[in-house]
């Protein structure tokens, strides 16, 4: 599992980026989403980060990835949406 966190200060390009991860997985706070990855996933992300994401960058930005083992375990509290839901994608 990857988490995606992410801190953009232009609005249109921080837009731009949630929609690009709400193609892989989904939301579990505004700037942090959840992807079941794959290593194929994972290059598919960073590439478009330094591809298309880098160079708007300020020094407020910043996106971080966190690639977490099958193991690690997950312990939420609240109203996290779509949290047991399973989905599927289609390319």
């Amino acid at each position: 599992m990857l988490l995606v966190s992410y801190d953009i200060s232009n609005d249109k390009i921080r837009t731009r980026f949630s929609k690009f991860l709400s193609k892989f997985g989904f939301r579990l706070q505004y700037s942090v989403f959840e992807i079941n990855n794959s290593a194929t996933v994972l290059r598919n992300i960073q590439a478009e980060i330094e591809n298309t994401y880098v160079k708007y960058f300020t020094e407020e930005d910043s996106i971080i990835i966190f690639n977490l083992s099958e193991t690690c375990k997950k312990t939420c509290y609240g109203y996290a949406k779509n949290e047991d839901k399973e989905f599927f994608l289609i390319g």
